[in-house]
């Protein structure tokens, strides 16, 4: 693996699996960061990582659904492998808006597959990221796994799912060297502040209202995104070709328990609220959205067992470190509140 190249990896998820893999690990060849920089890539969440690795890390403005781009980036980068991040990811922007969901996430999945197969031989492992929301609704027991059947309830999960179908028949078809993981709701630092964790710590540290959908007992695995980046690697460079591994953080909440413990980090962290009010005190309860699942959990047996992977962090201690991120890097969350995050320049 000489040429890696990373989908969306100026995004959540694929920026921090870039600063993983160029800080914290033995990989000793090149990341060609290939992103379109929609709105939910930050131009500068990759700056430090390009100064300390100089030639390691190239940064390709493309986007999956241009088929002649995709393939440039192959050619031009000589790429040997391929970890595909990049989606189209907020459910409620995919109620609103499917076709965006379906062009990003399926068509462009097919044009990424598309080049690797038509390079038959180059390419060593393509790596596909996918969601454990493609498994639909569990119900008060039990966990996903990886023979789970598909039951996708949103948009979002649809499109995920389609392509999580398109990367298997790409591998049944044409023998192209896949894996896939799906993995449990994902947090930490850089994570664009529409998703339920960063969304609450920055209105609990500004003080504004806590909105919670329905009765707020509807249930996540929570995984820092750290442990998830750490357990892509480990899939990516010695996971079985052909296989797909569930990740999961052990960590199920209610999502009104994790807007609880944000208001109590936020309370022991920040200044206080106008006359010393608990920050729970801003919780308050909106309509549900639709075909809201009501719980996920993954069973994360096979990763352990074969690859022994397990997280590092608890989901207090991970949640107090991302508390502590946003709280700490003011000028990241500014530039996204402003829009000046837009007109920035990302480095090459």
């Amino acid at each position: 693996m000489n040429c890696l190249l990373v989908t969306g990896g100026l995004g959540f998820i694929g920026s921090n699996f870039i600063r993983y893999l160029l800080d914290e690990t033995d990989f000793a060849g090149t990341v060609v960061n290939f992103d379109a920089l929609t709105y939910a890539a930050h131009p500068r969440n990759l700056d430090d990582v390009a100064r300390r690795h100089p030639g390691r890390y190239r940064l390709v403005r493309g986007d999956l659904r241009d088929q002649a781009c995709v393939e440039r980036a192959f050619d031009e980068h000589g790429i040997d492998a391929v970890c595909h991040f990049a989606a189209e990811s907020h459910v409620d922007r995919s109620i609103a808006s499917p076709g965006d969901f379906i062009h990003t996430n399926v068509v462009g999945t097919y044009h990424l597959l598309e080049a690797a197969r038509t390079r038959a031989g180059r390419i060593g492992r393509f790596h596909h990221v996918s969601t454990d929301e493609v498994f639909g609704e569990l119900g008060a027991e039990g966990a996903f796994r990886e023979d789970s059947p598909y039951r996708p309830n949103s948009p979002y999960a649809a499109s995920k799912a389609a392509a999580d179908h398109l990367v298997r028949a790409y591998r049944r078809t044409y023998g192209l060297p896949v894996t896939i993981t799906n993995c449990s709701n994902n947090y930490g630092p850089h994570q664009f502040p529409e998703k339920l964790i960063p969304l609450m710590i920055l209105r609990a540290l500004e003080g504004q209202p806590l909105p919670v959908y329905g009765d707020g007992l509807h249930v996540r695995d929570w995984l820092h995104v750290r442990d998830h980046c750490r357990a892509v690697w480990e899939v990516l460079r010695r996971g079985r070709i052909g296989e797909t591994y569930a990740i999961g953080g052990r960590c199920e909440r209610t999502n009104l328990d994790v807007v609880r413990r944000i208001c109590e980090l936020a309370d022991q962290m920040a200044p206080p609220l106008a006359g010393g009010r608990p920050r729970t005190s801003l919780i308050q309860f909106v309509a549900d959205r639709p075909g809201h699942d009501r719980r996920y959990a993954m069973d994360p047996t096979r990763i352990e067992t074969e690859l022994g992977w397990r997280p590092d962090e608890t989901f207090d201690s991970g949640l107090e470190k991302t508390v502590r991120w946003y709280l700490d890097n003011r000028d990241w969350v500014d530039s996204i509140r402003t829009g000046a995050y837009r007109s920035l320049e990302p480095p090459a």
